[in-house]
């Protein structure tokens, strides 16, 4: 089991770095291990993502704590990857800053979420009504990472999402690692379709 969900969140990052989306060692990612105790592996902190090596995860527990003595430091958002998974059923989350998802955040920041509607991707989310309307909020980037998890906590609430940290990145979560990646890359999508909007029609957002 240990073996496996390694293995998966390490071709995960894999895929997730051709994209070039771990910049300056940026970004975090997690999988669960098991549910009693709750325990997950999670990017340890500092290391360069474009590379795969042994010491890429480590194993943590409710707390974000390593489970085992290791040299290695858990990554700084570990708390909210606690709160997902002490909160709801997901297998997967995934952290990433990208130039599109930073510059959204900024755009909406103010109005605290980024909607969408009548785009096709947002069924990655399981909106499959006609008039459907997809919210991705958009909390504020405390330096104080108990503090950033605890306004983090308050949009959990069912077993796949995503929420925005301005100025800071993305965090989404699912039921398996399919799925994270999956919201992930249709959240970047809608950014950068929103972003080229924004281009050419930016009194439509005023």
């Amino acid at each position: 089991m240990l073996k496996d969900r390694w293995t998966e969140l390490a071709d995960v990052k894999d895929e997730l770095s051709q994209r070039d989306w771990f910049m300056g060692t940026s970004g975090n990612l997690a999988i669960k291990v098991s549910d009693e105790p709750l325990q997950f592996f999670v990017t340890a902190s500092g290391k360069d993502k474009r590379k795969r090596t042994p010491e890429d995860f480590l194993l943590v527990d409710e707390h974000g704590n390593s489970v085992e003595e290791t040299h290695l430091k858990p990554s700084a958002e570990t708390l909210l990857h606690v709160e997902i998974y002490r909160k709801t059923n997901a297998g997967c989350s995934l952290h990433v800053h990208t130039i599109d998802n930073n510059v959204i955040s900024e755009v909406f920041g103010d109005r605290g979420e980024v909607t969408f509607q009548g785009q096709e991707l947002i069924k990655a989310f399981d909106k499959w009504e006609e008039d459907a309307v997809l919210r991705i909020p958009i909390i504020k980037n405390y330096a104080h990472i108990p503090t950033l998890a605890n306004a983090f906590s308050n949009h959990i609430h069912e077993d796949k999402g995503a929420v925005l940290i301005r100025n800071h990145g993305i965090t989404v979560w699912g039921r398996n690692a399919f799925e994270a990646k999956k919201i992930l890359e249709a959240s970047e999508f809608l950014f950068r379709y929103q972003l080229r909007l924004l281009e050419h029609k930016p009194h439509q957002f005023i």
